[in-house]
């Protein structure tokens, strides 16, 4: 048995030396050159959350998950050009959402709606889904409300009072203009407004 005293330093280092784990970037060049086990680890790493915008933006748990194994399919052939300038979770973000909408416009139930002559373009007398009031909305109730908006109003609400974008990061994602998008917001948030009320949902005004 070789004493560990008797090994040279180099070998002793490489023992002791804990593996590095792949960065995402690293996972995603392996895969763009055929490794399935990099690809793998890239499905292990971002499943859940793939899912889970999928299911805010359907509120479809079986689309949904046809749209997660898109999105691989669509990552599969499209991660070589990932290049690392912003981070993987974030480019993966864009990749799904723009799946998504493909998916509402190839399935033909996303309807633009413009604006009508006359309507006001502010969110006042809206549901304001943030702070203390979002607090008061059975979680339920609210996404069985978001389920019942048409798709356009559906994807616009979701991406902007769920997930935080800005409507002019949204009207590039739906190919609309920022007054649409935001026009939009204002009607799903009035059909949501009518939808609860009907759920026997009081909020306050």
């Amino acid at each position: 048995m070789i004493e560990a005293e008797s090994l040279p330093t180099w070998a002793s280092a490489m023992n002791i030396a804990a593996p590095v784990p792949s960065s995402d970037y690293e996972l995603a060049q392996r895969s763009a050159r055929g490794d399935i086990e990099a690809f793998e680890q890239i499905y292990q790493l971002h499943q859940r959350r793939v899912y889970g915008l999928c299911l805010r933006m359907t509120q479809n748990v079986a689309e949904a998950e046809d749209l997660t194994q898109e999105v691989f399919i669509q990552l599969y052939r499209k991660v070589g050009s990932y290049r690392g300038t912003a981070s993987f979770s974030t480019w993966l973000h864009r990749l799904t959402v723009n799946q998504v909408l493909m998916h509402f416009r190839r399935s033909k139930v996303r309807r633009e709606e413009q604006p009508t002559e006359g309507e006001p373009q502010s969110a006042k007398g809206a549901i304001e889904w943030h702070g203390s009031q979002s607090a008061l909305v059975n979680r339920v109730l609210l996404n069985r409300a978001i389920a019942h908006l048409p798709p356009g109003y559906r994807a616009v609400f979701v991406l902007h009072d769920v997930m935080g974008h800005e409507h002019e990061e949204i009207a590039s994602l739906l190919g609309c203009a920022v007054g649409t998008s935001k026009s939009q917001l204002h009607k799903a948030r009035m059909k949501l407004r009518r939808l609860l009320k009907g759920q026997q949902c009081s909020l306050p005004a």
